[in-house]
């Protein structure tokens, strides 16, 4: 890796790398080439269709699904065996779908880090060097580049010249402010923390000012840009959604395995009966299983992607995810490019007694214009152009004479400009201490003028000495040795510009119940300071190490790993929690995290890492994508509320009418073609809306708590459904009676799709009757005029006295009154 150079000298590296100052030729760049492959970190591999498929038969009621279709078959059950399979590959076949459509629209969003470099090549060992672009892909180590404002570093390079050199590294480091370079040729103690090597620049940071010629080190995979792949490595843990729905399942898989020979074995026991009850134990089993998840779900899922996609361009690349964005209630962002802009902007102008003080922005802006203006500077500094936009025009009120531009070396910037008539006037800005160190102060006022400029610092402000001069005016130039005896003016403080509409979606995912943790590599006062902007109750901020940094709200000096650790431990300690980042420094939290966000902007590997991308970085859209989420798991979560509660209620009391009755209580055709019209109703869970209040909270499928649900309501619908054959055998005599076959299976039938449509209307919660409310009303149709209709003798069922519709009627309508009672119960709970 690029380390390599960091006890050597820039010879000692050119020789190592076997090449120097005037750069490879074409031919040993091609050989270069060739042994160690393009410069390129390695992105995700897309799925074929077959994989994709093969994914989504690993879904635990997927999987079920099948081996009952494949059972149902064996035992020649053809109907059941066609239906269900073809419930399997209508929901792998949506899945997939979804996921592709994901995945070609985050295609036509993707973005290259760099495309060309400029680089020093030549024809043969005594040609001279070119400069000439070449595709960033085509870089070796070795090859001498040039770079200026605003170029991306495109390999990991040992700077060789630099001039004003400062590069961003907020990709790599989450930090805001650039950060200064240097070509030292015995190399300078690194600051604190990787990526702080002066005489190093990494591929992903950005020139932000002034120029360099480097030589590259390492490319493709062996860059640390690349290397946080290796440390984000490994599989990637269970979602929330995955881990709710599995326990679940593999509950609900118990009972149905055990449902067959439970059957088989009671029904041999009591009533002499053997292989022939087979059939209706499948059915049983078939009655047990929520067939129509898989195509709910994921119909319900692609439905929401669709629209954000649409409404909001956010693209879901896996489906689950929307689901647990729904679930979201911890969401951990960095600070720089998503709180606040990349940018800063003057906060206030201070004068010597720390007071406001105009005078002081003007004359920091005069000093800035003229700096922009004579300097021939490749950018201008955000610095610069945040005085200008602050103080409106000023500056042309002078003559310029001559301009002193900013060096990192001596931290400040000077501009001479005409003053009255016989004198000239110096304008010098920059780092507090260095400017005071230019001024006519005595000890106590400088040490009392630090101290205020500290103050400002520990507020999270970046701070900026303004001093001026009057000197005889003379034909020679202004010099930095005319830097001396200043009159200090004053200090003008900047604070990160705040991203817009950031401080109004953090309040729109508070009022979601979404908690907004920072995890930041920035500095913790300039973590503070935005998040006091922006009214985030951010509490102490805790550096990245310290015992308690988990518990707290903003976390500064984050490195990847940090931030990896701390979502790892939210995760643990039971929080659905989602990543937002964007830098290579962000891929391992966003692996970490039940839901990894990226903005359109990201990094490819960051980007490709991602389960969810967004157009632009905009807390806004997080917020919608939330309420999408919230919205299909609200539809998934009622859909298996109703049927699962519903066909429990029904195997209990099929299994206890099967050993109480001298027959069984439905033929196995019955039970199919009852599931198959509840089933079909069921779809109008994937297009309901819920109401607000499933909207408010996180919306987390809890196995426990939910089994308890679908128990109770399962055993009260058990217990209708014999009570209500137990009153019409008490009170139905004569030829009414229930005691012969056909007429006791159509009553079951017809009492069996009334209560499904009684329960999927009252346990759905809200006041609307939409989707579901009509698919009840029709489910009910059907349970009335199937059994006297046609199809009614094909199924072995036949029409009903009118004194059981009435009885009926009754007992459903107490039995409405004792699921209102219990769900409010439940709700209250």
């Amino acid at each position: 890796m690029a380390s390599e150079g960091e006890a050597a000298t820039s010879l000692q590296v050119l020789r190592r790398l076997d090449t120097g100052p005037r750069g490879l030729t074409e031919a040993e760049a091609a050989a270069r080439l060739a042994e160690l492959g393009e410069n390129s970190p390695p992105l995700p591999h897309t799925a074929s269709w077959p994989l994709r498929c093969f994914r989504a038969l690993r879904d635990p009621f997927t999987a079920v699904l099948l081996t009952l279709g494949l059972v149902s078959a064996l035992v020649a059950s053809w109907g059941t065996a066609v239906v269900i399979l073809a419930l399997v590959a209508v929901s792998c076949g949506l899945r997939a779908a979804g996921e592709h459509r994901a995945d070609r629209s985050l295609a036509g969003l993707r973005e290259l880090v760099a495309g060309t470099a400029t680089v020093l090549r030549r024809a043969g060992p005594d040609a001279e060097p070119r400069a000439r672009e070449v595709p960033v892909a085509e870089l070796v180590p070795g090859d001498v580049v040039r770079l200026g404002p605003g170029d991306l570093v495109p390999a990991d390079v040992r700077l060789l010249r630099a001039r004003g050199l400062t590069v961003h590294q907020a990709v790599l480091t989450g930090e805001s402010a650039p950060v200064a370079k240097a070509a030292a040729d015995v190399p300078a103690a690194a600051g604190p923390g990787p990526f702080q090597e002066p005489y190093l620049c990494f591929q992903g940071s950005g020139v932000a000012s002034g120029s360099a010629t480097a030589v590259v080190v390492e490319t493709g995979e062996r860059t640390r840009f690349a290397a946080a792949q290796g440390v984000a490595g490994g599989r990637r843990e269970a979602s929330a959604f995955d881990r709710s729905v599995h326990g679940i399942s593999w509950v609900l898989i118990r009972f149905m395995l055990l449902t067959p020979p439970l059957v088989l074995m009671a029904n041999a026991a009591l009533r002499g009966r053997g292989l022939e009850t087979l059939p209706f134990a499948v059915a049983v089993a078939v009655g047990l299983t929520p067939e129509m998840l898989p195509v709910i779900v994921t119909t319900c899922l692609a439905r929401g992607a669709a629209l954000l996609a649409r409404a909001h361009r956010v693209v879901v690349r896996r489906l689950p995810a929307l689901h647990d964005l729904g679930a979201v209630d911890v969401l951990c962002l960095d600070k720089t490019g998503t709180l606040t802009q990349d940018r800063p902007v003057v906060a206030r102008a201070l004068g010597p007694d720390g007071a406001d003080d105009p005078e002081v922005l003007r004359w920091a802006a005069v000093g800035a214009w003229w700096t922009l203006q004579l300097a021939e500077l490749p950018a201008p500094d955000a610095l610069d152009e945040a005085l200008l936009t602050a103080a409106g025009p000023v500056g042309e009120e002078y003559d310029g004479i001559g301009a002193v531009p900013f060096d990192p070396g001596r931290r400040i910037a000077t501009a001479v400009v005409a003053g009255p008539p016989g004198t000239r006037i110096l304008v010098t800005k920059g780092a507090a201490e260095d400017v005071l160190d230019r001024c006519d102060l005595d000890a106590a006022e400088r040490e009392r003028l630090l101290a205020l400029a500290a103050r400002e610092a520990g507020a999270g402000l970046r701070v900026l000495g303004v001093a001026t001069a009057r000197r005889p005016a003379r034909t020679r130039p202004g010099t930095a040795a005319d830097e001396h005896g200043l009159t200090f003016r004053g200090l003008v403080t900047f604070r990160d510009a705040l991203a817009p509409g950031a401080a109004q979606a953090l309040r729109g995912l508070a009022a979601l119940g979404v908690t907004v943790r920072v995890l930041t590599g920035d500095h913790p006062a300039t973590a503070a300071r935005a998040c006091r902007d922006l009214g985030l109750a951010a509490g102490p901020v805790a550096v990245a190490g310290d015992p308690l940094d988990h518990d707290a709200m903003v976390v500064a000096r984050c490195t990847p790993e940090d931030k990896a650790r701390i979502v790892a431990g939210l995760r643990a300690a039971g929080h659905t929690v989602g990543f937002l980042g964007d830098g290579v420094n962000d891929v391992p939290a966003l692996r970490a995290a039940d839901v990894g966000i990226a903005p359109r902007t990201a990094v490819d590997l960051a980007r490709e890492t991602a389960d969810v991308v967004l157009a632009e970085k905009d807390l806004g859209a997080i917020g919608h994508a939330v309420t999408a989420g919230r919205h299909s798991s609200a539809n998934i979560a009622s859909y298996l509320r109703v049927t699962l509660s519903s066909n429990l209620g029904n195997v209990i009391a099929m299994l206890a009418a099967g050993l109480l009755l001298p027959f069984l209580p439905m033929l196995p055709v019955q039970v199919l073609a009852q599931n198959l019209c509840f089933d079909a109703a069921q779809l109008a869970f994937a297009y309901d809306r819920p109401g607000p209040a499933a909207l408010r909270h996180p919306t987390v499928l809890r196995p426990r708590a939910f089994l308890r649900f679908i128990t109770g309501f399962g055993v009260l619908n058990a217990v209708a459904d014999l009570a209500t054959f137990g009153v019409l055998a008490l009170a139905l005599r004569g030829p009414d009676a229930l005691d012969d076959e056909a007429v006791f299976h159509s009553a079951w039938f017809t009492e069996n799709l009334l209560t499904q449509a009684l329960v999927m209307f009252v346990l759905r919660g809200g006041t609307r009757f939409g989707p579901v409310g009509r698919a009840a009303a029709v489910l009910a149709a059907v349970g009335l005029l199937l059994p006297p209709g046609p199809l009614g003798a094909a199924l072995g069922v036949t029409g009903l006295p009118p004194a059981y519709y009435v009885l009926l009627a009754a007992v459903l309508g107490l039995y409405a009154l004792a699921l209102r009672a219990v769900r409010a119960r439940h709700g209250r709970r």
